[in-house]
This record gives C-alpha cells, structure tokens and sequence, in this order.
C-alpha cells in the first residue's frame, strides 16, 4: 500500500492538480483585491491556511523529531515564499493582468536551473543560458505590449514584480528539495501558512494598508479559497512531488501555469492578450523549449 501511495505516478498527478490550483491562485487574487486591501487579503489566506494545519500539531510533534541545524534552512524557505513572493506577487496582481502574471511563472524552470547552478553547482549548459535569454526577452515584450486598464494599470511594472516573485520562488524550490529528505511536504506547508500569518500580520497596522469597510461575500469566498485549497492543496501536491521526483523535472510543471492561467483570465475574468502578446508568449515557451529539449534527449538515452 505505500508503495502504491509513494508511486511517481500519483506526484506527476499531484504536480499537475497543483498547477492549476495556482494558476486559479491568479484569478482569485483579481477578485479578492476588488473588495479588500492586498495586504489583508494576503494575511486573511495565511490565517485561514493556518486554521487548517492547528488540528495536526500534535501529529507533527510526535511523527518527526526537529533538528535545530534544519531552523535556517525552514525560515529561509518560508522567508522566500510565502513571506517575499506574496508582497512580490500582491503588487504585481494590482497592475498586471492575471494572464500576463501567469505568463511570468513561465520562466521559472529557467530561473530554478540557473539558481541550482549558482548554489548546488549543477552544470548550466550554453543552450539553458540561450534559452534563458530568449525568455526574458518573451517577458519584456510581453510587458511593453500590454496595454493599460482598469485591472491592469501598470502591465510593465506588475510584470516586473511577478518577475521577483518568481526569484523568490526560486529560492524556495532549492530549499525546499533539501528540507523534503528529512520532513514530510505536510509540515514542510504547514510551516510555510504559520510563519506567514506571523510575518504579515504586523502589515495590517500600516497606514497603507486599508481596513475592512464591510464584508464582500465574492473576495471573502476568494480568500478562504486561497487559503484553504490553494495554499492547503497546491502547497500540499506540489512539495509531495518534489519529495518523489527530482526538482530539475518537477520545475518543468510549471509551464503548465500560464496555460490554465490565460484560460481561466478568459473564462472568469473576461481577459484577452493582443496579437503581439501572443508572440511574445510564445517567444517565452521558445525559450523554455531551447533550454530543456536536450535534457529531455539525454534522460531518454538513458
């Protein structure tokens, strides 16, 4: 029986489930923002995350003893998502496009390859630093095409914003593989919803951050979605993945995100891309495409 539960098959599954559930994370966040402030609705999704973890306290006490050296590499990769990537990625829903954002995430494999090379020492091809460039120059295009809207009234700089949300991701993903040899990816998500309840709780007390005026039943429901099955469930499938497969191929996923992401702009929020945003698109999957076709080459020979 834990074998069946420990197949590669059921985190290839998880990996995907956990894809969409972000790219539904993009939506949900246009519409929470329309009723409250970004910072609220962000500590809203902590707490909510937090609230579903209390219950299994007890069970992590007991099931895995904690080894104070694994302190750092914790914080650190909960400092770096959720804690960074979700002011990152809070300021960029505010002036982007869901879609654009979504597009964004595209680069991450690129970006978890150049940051593996640059903190484990894994080798960096000439084709994934072609492929690299060829996907920022995606992005930038994407960005200077987007046009400005009420939903998006700075494409460019929320784009930008995306950007280091995903170096902050980056940051996670590498830690993360390290800390999933010792904990499992349940305590791994639990740990990131407590200690972001705690990080941005002190951001409900700035003068910018604007308090709740009433309840607004659709960005109330987004919240408890973010928190309860986004957070809970895409955090959840996608660190059991990385506990069963090697990270190189589980970054590979994420290009899936933009897919779901445009698809679900379209359907729930009304959002389109201009003709050149769609060559930029697939300027950045061009990119994606260069950098990783080899790998693929060499894993089959194998």
């Amino acid at each position: 029986m834990m074998r069946r539960w420990s197949s590669p098959v059921l985190a290839y599954i998880g990996l995907v489930l956990a894809m969409m559930l972000w790219a539904s994370s993009f939506v949900a966040l246009k519409l929470a923002f329309r009723g409250y402030d970004p910072m609220v609705v962000i500590f809203g999704r902590m707490v909510v995350a937090s609230i579903c973890f209390a219950p299994f306290i007890p069970t992590f006490r007991s099931a895995m003893p904690f080894l104070r050296q694994d302190l750092r590499p914790l914080l650190f990769m909960a400092f770096c998502e959720p804690c960074l990537y979700f002011l990152f990625e809070a300021r960029a829903m505010l002036l982007t496009t869901a879609s654009q954002a979504g597009m964004i995430t595209a680069m991450l494999p690129l970006m978890v390859a150049v940051g593996a090379r640059v903190v484990l020492g894994e080798i960096l091809t000439v084709r994934t630093v072609v492929g690299f460039a060829v996907a920022i120059v995606g992005a930038c295009w994407l960005s200077m095409a987007g046009q400005p809207s009420m939903d998006a009234p700075n494409p460019m700089v929320g784009n930008f914003f995306e950007f280091m949300a995903m170096v902050c991701a980056t940051g996670y993903i590498i830690s993360l593989k390290h800390l999933t040899a010792r904990y499992s990816p349940f305590f791994l998500t639990a740990v990131q919803a407590f200690v972001g309840a705690v990080f941005f709780f002190p951001f409900l007390f700035l003068p910018s951050t604007a308090s709740p005026k009433g309840f607004d039943v659709i960005p109330a429901l987004a919240i408890v979605y973010l928190g309860a099955v986004v957070t809970l469930g895409a955090y959840g499938l996608y660190n059991y993945g990385v506990s069963r497969i090697p990270v190189s191929r589980t970054s590979v996923f994420f290009n899936l995100v933009p897919v779901f992401t445009v698809l679900l702009g379209a359907l729930i929020l009304g959002e389109r891309f201009s003709f050149f945003q769609y060559v930029a698109s697939g300027l950045v999957f061009i990119g994606i495409y260069l950098s990783q076709y080899r790998g693929r080459l060499r894993n089959h020979a194998h």
